[in-house]
């Protein structure tokens, strides 16, 4: 196969540099998070650096493969993530009362991260296709059948957080391609509409507890409060300068629950302090600007949508997860990107920074 030369000489290292420090950060955390755990094999911050290298290579191959490639096949990737979910239904591993991993050869998997990436990837071909000056109502309700099986089938996991984060990666696509005043009233009523029967029907005991406690975590702090209260002490504890890497005494004392995977942030604001959490939530921005950027220079809508889509995954991410630890979101598992410890949500962040590689790269081979 014939690589153009183009590609070589406009690779965007600056995408891969910003990647890879955050990445780097994010293993020093998982150190500190784990090292004075009881684990089963290899420490955690040496499989989080073994899913690294492999999200490297399926990075390599991501930004090889060009995106319209990867757009025609749109529908067929799209069956296989629904597949691998029904797969998780049938033969998935129970951790923790939560049927959502999959092991393949050898290697445990969660299809619901995937599926973030499969959804940017579907939705784009589905928009390229159909949608060229904003959404119709036919428009919407075929959407909401492709995004709704999965958000159901992940809802039943349950992974209540992942299948909101589903919901929302594609409520902020279609208002980015263009939603009508009417369409967008419509949908909010509908939603309110159905709230009651998400509350009573839907949610688990566990779920309602959640949000019950994240308005108010002094109910049961010694219970589902607990994780917020000592998310709370441990980012506060950091002070400016922080108490220094190995330091946090949350952290190495474990009073600091799930500190190397949904509070990995506050292992880190604990240790590095307001300034080492400026500088992180700077590099953050300076990825999500720079991915903004290479959607708004994208010489095409397919590449637009998957560059505006990776990053809005990543921003979400971010958001939500800080939030979270800091008592402003409910607890919903929804990893810091490139920081929390996981291969799943490691590997397939890398892909999706592959996917941006590949329309950063292309937009100099493509004719305007």
């Amino acid at each position: 196969m014939k690589i153009d030369r183009r590609l070589l000489i406009n690779f965007d290292w600056v995408l891969l540099g910003m990647v890879l420090l955050i990445s780097a950060i994010g293993i020093l955390n998982i150190y500190s998070a784990s090292h004075n755990l009881y684990t089963r094999g290899e420490p955690l911050y040496t499989k989080q650096l073994y899913w690294l290298l492999v999200g490297l290579v399926l990075m390599i191959i991501t930004f090889s493969v060009d995106y319209h490639t990867i757009i025609r096949y749109a529908y067929l990737i799209y069956l296989v993530g629904i597949a691998l979910l029904f797969l998780v239904a049938l033969y998935g591993n129970i951790t923790h009362g939560s049927q959502r991993w999959l092991v393949l050869w050898g290697f445990s998997f969660q299809p619901s991260e995937l599926m973030k990436l499969v959804l940017i990837i579907v939705l784009a071909r589905y928009c390229t296709d159909n949608v060229q000056d904003g959404f119709r109502a036919r428009n919407l309700l075929v959407l909401f059948a492709i995004v709704g099986l999965p958000v159901y089938m992940i809802a039943r996991q349950p992974d209540l957080g992942t299948a909101m984060f589903l919901v929302l990666l594609f409520a902020t696509i279609t208002l980015f391609v263009g939603v009508g005043r009417k369409l967008i009233l419509w949908s909010v009523a509908g939603g309110m509409a159905l709230a009651p029967v998400g509350w009573f029907l839907i949610l688990k005991d566990y779920q309602k507890e959640r949000i019950l406690t994240f308005l108010d975590p002094d109910r049961d702090p010694l219970g589902t409060g607990y994780h917020i209260i000592q998310s709370i002490i441990a980012v506060g504890s950091g002070s400016l300068w922080g108490k220094g890497f190995l330091k946090g005494t949350q952290t190495q004392l474990k009073f600091l629950p799930e500190q190397q995977t949904d509070f990995a942030f506050s292992v880190f604001a604990e240790e590095w302090g307001f300034l080492g959490v400026v500088v992180l939530i700077f590099i953050f921005l300076a990825l999500i600007l720079w991915g903004l950027q290479l959607a708004r220079n994208s010489r095409d809508l397919p590449g637009t949508l998957l560059a505006f889509g990776v990053t809005m995954f990543v921003f979400w991410g971010i958001f939500i997860n800080i939030g979270m630890v800091l008592g402003i979101f409910p607890v919903v598992g929804i990893p810091l990107p490139f920081i929390s410890y996981g291969g799943s949500s490691l590997v397939v962040l890398l892909m999706g920074a592959g996917l941006l590689m590949n329309v950063s790269m292309r937009r100099f081979i493509l004719q305007p």
